[in-house]
Order: structure tokens, then C-alpha cells, then sequence
């Protein structure tokens, strides 16, 4: 049987579970970001759909060892699941790990057996679809989180605009991930891993354009479309390091207020 081809955005319950507080460190990598599970639930009488999913979250977690990104299909038929995981391209081997292993618990907790789940967390994802759910872009806004302070004046947007700039070709010259500060502006870009360096910076630079818009002279924010994702933040005194050996470049971004989300009617 068929799933009936509806529009991602309406099957898609999006739900803020975080971002009260987003002073973030390298030790936050598993907080939850957003949820996003299709309103419709697999029928499983003799639960092929339960062991598909269950081998393709397998699949997944055990190929977090090696990768941080893996895209699979499990099953035959109708009841094929095609699922992927991807963590953000400065965590170590070993953290994507520990973000990726407690995803499918995750995912089956807060969306029980829907026929497509999406859960982000602060430094990986996993999503996984039934054959027969309708594709939808790759830039469709999935979920925004807005800062709460603004700013105006004193040349910020002009400072962020520069950044994200430098952040749009920078995923094309990175292949999917990078991060930079310019001039107090952090940055952070990354797309799924199966999308192209192209297609990644034109993605990029619509997440940009949206964030210009729907966030303003906010001095932080995410934009979470479909198959790439970006964040910014605004330290006046200067972008803070971590504690361990990385970069600047690779710096933990903060975000205060609470995060607003996106849905398409």
C-alpha cells in the first residue's frame, strides 16, 4: 500500500524542545534542537516496517564509528526505509558517535513508528524515510531559532553579510562544512553530505538570505532548510575560543531567546 504523496511541510510536526539558553560548549553536541515526524504511522501487523527500521538504525550507529555521514536503505518493496545520519564536520570520530548511538532511541521516543522522523540534534542528525513518502526541496525551511537581543547600528549587519559571504564559498572550497569569525561574527555552514559543492553554496546562501530576513538585527541565529543548515553569532568582545586545542575557526557559537519555529501551510 502507498502513502498518500502529501507536501514534507504538512506532515512534518515541528516541535521547539530547546534553545532557551544556547551558551553552548563542546559538551553539548547531544542536546535536541528539533523533532520533525511525519502526523502519519506505518501499519505493522507483522512488523517487517519495525525490523526494517530497527536494521537500518543499526546500520546507521555502527557506521557512525568510521563516518560522519552514511546514507542506507534497508528492506524490499514497500516496506524499503531509506534513513541517513550526518554530525557536524569538526566533531571527532568518536563524539559523532555518541551523538549518532542515542538517536534511534531519540527518534522512537519522540516520534513513535511514523513513516518519516527527522531529529537534530546541537551536533548531529538522523532521518530515515518509508518508500512512497513525498521528496520535498532541498531548501525548505524545516526550523529558525532567532536571538533575542538585537542590534542596530555600529556596522553589524554589514559585519554578518561580509560572513556570510566568506561562509558561502568557503562550503563550496570545504565540500559541505566550514566555519570562520569575521570581525566578532562567527559562522557555521554545513550541507548534507550527498549534495554537491554547487547545489551546497546555493543552498547556503539561501539559508543566509533567510536568516537576513527572518532574524534581522538579531546577533545570533540558526536557519535549518532540508539539506543544509547555517548559524551566526555576534560577540562584541570578540569570538570566545574553546578550552580545548581547536581553532577559533571551529568555535563553539551561542544564541540567546528562545527559538521560533517555521511551518508552511
Amino acid at each position: 500500500m502507498g502513502f498518500p504523496s502529501k507536501p514534507f511541510s504538512l506532515l512534518l510536526s515541528l516541535s521547539l524542545l530547546l534553545f532557551t539558553d544556547l551558551a553552548l560548549s563542546a559538551t553539548d553536541y547531544n542536546a535536541l534542537v528539533y523533532k520533525g515526524c511525519a502526523k502519519q504511522a506505518f501499519q505493522d501487523p507483522t512488523g517487517v516496517y519495525s525490523q526494517a527500521l530497527s536494521a537500518l538504525f543499526g546500520s546507521l550507529v555502527s557506521q557512525s564509528t568510521k563516518t560522519k555521514f552514511f546514507k542506507t536503505t534497508t528492506g524490499t518493496g514497500q516496506t524499503t526505509i531509506t534513513g541517513l545520519f550526518q554530525c557536524r564536520g569538526d566533531l571527532s570520530t568518536g563524539d559523532c558517535y555518541k551523538c549518532v548511538s542515542g538517536l534511534p532511541v531519540l527518534t522512537d521516543k519522540l516520534c513513535g513508528k511514523t513513516i518519516a522522523a527527522r531529529v537534530q540534534l546541537y551536533g548531529c542528525y538522523m532521518l530515515y524515510e518509508v518508500a512512497g513518502f513525498a521528496q520535498v526541496s532541498g531548501m525548505e525551511m524545516l526550523f529558525k531559532t532567532c536571538g533575542a537581543t538585537n542590534i542596530a547600528g555600529s556596522g553589524f549587519e554589514e559585519r554578518r553579510d561580509t560572513a556570510f559571504s566568506v561562509m558561502q564559498n568557503g562550503v563550496v572550497s570545504g565540500h559541505g562544512f566550514y566555519t570562520t569569525s569575521y570581525q566578532s561574527v562567527y559562522v557555521l555552514g554545513q550541507c548534507e553530505g550527498d549534495v554537491g559543492d554547487s547545489d551546497c553554496g546555493e543552498c547556503v546562501k539561501n539559508a543566509a538570505q533567510r536568516a537576513q530576513v527572518e532574524c534581522g538585527n538579531a546577533i545570533s541565529g540558526q536557519i535549518y532548510l532540508h539539506k543544509c543548515f547555517i548559524s551566526y553569532s555576534y560577540y562584541p568582545n570578540g569570538v570566545p575560543r574553546r578550552s580545548s586545542s581547536s581553532s577559533s575557526s571551529s568555535s563553539s557559537p551561542s544564541s540567546s531567546g528562545k527559538g521560533k519555529i517555521q511551518e508552511r501551510q
